[in-house]
């Protein structure tokens, strides 16, 4: 279970984030929408440890995060796609990928390998790492430097970074960014994919309403900072806080 509670950020006098308090459960896909500044990236970024919250806790299976670093949370199972890719531009495909995998070795083989075992783990490390490209369609491009693939493919290796490091909670803010209408679909169907694994907790935020109906099962809505809906997702897009919050449109005037 993944739970924030009274979760907060002040940024001098302006409250981002007020007072959330949310829990996650594996087996769900939670879309978080809102208005542009409505604190949703910001949510994520007290989540993820981006930014330090002002108060407030996040907790992971009964565990305080709260004063981990980003890598540790990471490491306890939070896993983060941005709204920009990160990844190693000079790098090739493969490469990128055998590091996430490389990140989750225990002890010393994360940080580099020794003389006894460098040829079985790096044998075993790429076999994984293929293994991953396989499944998001990308083995063929696994010497392609990244600086070189066109930008959905880096998305969709943004992805697979994060399938690398199997985490126990997938966070995708605005994952089909900067996408064309053909590129999309495939990073939705990567998700979809994860969905099936009912041990995953998935929370995506996304601007798009018919993403956002097709995938999740349920919806939280963040406006100026506070908590103001949650529920399913065809209760929650009807309601009246919705369509004046984030669609900007009173139903009354309809």
């Amino acid at each position: 279970m993944l739970e924030t509670r009274d979760l907060t950020v002040r940024f001098g006098g302006h409250v981002a984030v007020n007072q959330v308090s949310c829990s996650f459960a594996p087996g769900t896909l939670t879309a978080i929408v809102g208005p542009n500044g409505a604190g949703k990236t910001t949510f994520f970024n007290l989540i993820s440890g981006q930014i330090a919250a002002s108060s407030g806790a996040v907790w992971l299976n009964g565990k305080n995060l709260s004063t981990q670093s980003t890598a540790m949370r990471t490491r306890a199972g939070l896993g983060r796609a941005f709204q920009l890719t990160n990844l190693f531009p000079q790098l090739s495909v493969l490469e990128n990928i055998r590091l996430a995998v490389q990140a989750t070795l225990p002890g010393p083989h994360r940080h580099g390998f020794n003389l006894w075992s460098i040829w079985s783990d790096h044998r075993a490390l790429t076999e994984r790492a293929q293994t991953i490209l396989s499944d998001v369609a990308m083995a063929h491009q696994q010497d392609v430097l990244v600086a070189a693939l066109p930008h959905g493919d880096q998305r969709k290796l943004e992805v697979a970074l994060l399938m690398a490091l199997d985490p126990q909670v997938y966070m995708f803010d605005e994952p089909t960014a900067g996408m064309s209408h053909d590129e999309a679909p495939v990073i939705l169907d990567l998700i979809r994919a994860l969905k099936r694994d009912t041990s995953k907790i998935i929370l995506l935020v996304e601007h798009k309403m018919d993403v956002v109906r097709e995938l999740a099962d349920r919806i939280i809505v963040l406006h100026n900072g506070s908590l103001v809906a949650d529920g399913e997702p065809a209760t929650v897009i009807a309601s009246d806080v919705v369509q004046q919050a984030y669609l900007g449109v009173s139903k009354d005037a309809a």
